[in-house]
């Protein structure tokens, strides 16, 4: 209950918020866009979708700016900032240039916004982000004619961010994620029948710009389907995915800060994944990880995880554990540290994840509750049901 009081408080306005929302500044009183996904993706499986969308416009405003910083750097559509102020200028800083997973947030969002009012007007608001966004992605992925495939990196940074962005190739989350991003802008393409013969009339009316060829490509959704359907498998060695391609030490030596490989089965849907190897990744980072350097979303990323996998008991055991980050305090904040006693990321994940260990998600074989989705209901898609825990639901809906 704290959690949805705060979150509406701090993270329903009209911009995306810091990571202590409006009770103090955290890290110069910049929003990190990554964390926008944490901070919002909860609000529509809630039935809260107007909170999403209220900052949700700020991509619109701030198109232009993402556009110039896209081709600037020889890319094509639009690449959102990472350290940023309500001006939309990327602010100094050794990682911002470099991390890539904030990239398909805003088409995930509106996404939510569609799945929450699908219709015509839904998609007409927000196409041109979804668009931009997906002619990005497919320019930033390099061509590897050998293994037949379309990489990441280098340079990158993870949303792992202790990696060298020199080293680091082909993340196992970012690799997911650009698939998932790419599929769901192809489904807007088709659901505006705008799809023709391999060619693209919305994105040139969204005045995607690009760089010779490749700018050209990046606004086909064609290359956006050969790209989804070719990027690179994540990497897994030992019957454990890694953090990325070049990090065999993922286990040993980088085992500390965010476990994000995780993420990619469990935020996102998986479609790269065997589920049998992700199982064996969660449950070595269940023991070998460093959770007093994690923070307070890996608690709920870990849950969802387990709970896509079909660990009810793992994902409970995620949600409460007893580590510094995982505190709540009395006032639903999370505490992550001195000097960093509220950390609202870890309430949005909180919110997500017990959304969906409820509701499901899109593609689960035996969706909880009843369709209509109304009065209180029993069953649960990842709570324990051994006789454990008593769950009574309403008002919840699926993640993707």
């Amino acid at each position: 209950m704290l959690s949805q009081y705060l979150t509406a408080v701090h993270c329903g306005g009209s911009l995306p918020p810091q990571e202590t929302g409006l009770m103090y500044n955290s890290w110069y009183g910049k929003f990190h866009l990554e964390m926008h996904w944490w901070h919002a993706a909860h609000f529509p499986l809630w039935g809260r979708v107007h909170f999403l969308e209220k900052s949700l416009w700020w991509y619109r405003k701030i198109l232009p700016k993402a556009r110039a910083l896209a081709a600037a750097q020889g890319y094509a559509g639009a690449r959102w900032p990472k350290t940023v102020g309500p001006d939309g200028e990327q602010s100094p800083s050794p990682i911002s240039p470099l991390l890539i997973w904030e990239q398909p947030h805003p088409v995930i969002f509106a996404e939510l916004c569609y799945r929450a009012h699908p219709d015509r007007a839904t998609l007409e608001k927000y196409k041109e982000i979804v668009f931009a966004s997906a002619a990005f992605m497919v320019s930033y992925t390099v061509y590897d004619p050998e293994r037949d495939e379309y990489l990441l990196g280098p340079p990158l940074i993870p949303a792992q961010e202790n990696h060298k962005p020199e080293e680091s190739i082909n993340p196992t989350f970012e690799l997911e994620y650009w698939r998932t991003g790419l599929e769901v802008a192809v489904a807007w393409a088709e659901r505006l029948r705008v799809l023709d013969a391999g060619t693209y009339e919305d994105a040139r009316e969204c005045e995607i710009q690009g760089s010779g060829a490749h700018g050209s490509a990046a606004m086909n959704p064609e290359k956006w389907k050969e790209v989804a359907a070719k990027i690179a498998k994540p990497p897994h060695k030992d019957g454990v995915y890694l953090a990325h391609e070049n990090c065999p030490e993922t286990f040993s030596k980088y085992n500390q800060d965010h476990p994000s490989m995780v993420g990619a089965m469990g935020v996102l849907p998986g479609k790269l994944i065997d589920p049998e190897i992700m199982r064996n990744t969660l449950k070595r980072v269940w023991s070998d990880w460093q959770w007093e350097t994690a923070w307070g979303w890996d608690f709920p990323m870990c849950a969802m995880t387990a709970a896509r996998l079909g660990e009810r008991a793992l994902a409970v055991e995620f949600l409460l554990m007893e580590t510094p980050k995982n505190t709540y305090l009395l006032n639903g904040h999370n505490y992550q540290y001195p000097g960093l006693s509220a950390y609202l990321p870890g309430n949005g994940g909180l919110l997500t994840a017990v959304a969906m260990m409820t509701a499901g998600w899109r593609g689960l074989e035996r969706p909880p509750g009843r369709p209509d989705r109304t009065g209180p209901q029993t069953g649960t898609a990842a709570f324990p049901d051994d006789g454990s825990w008593s769950v009574q639901w309403e008002g919840l809906y699926p993640l993707l």
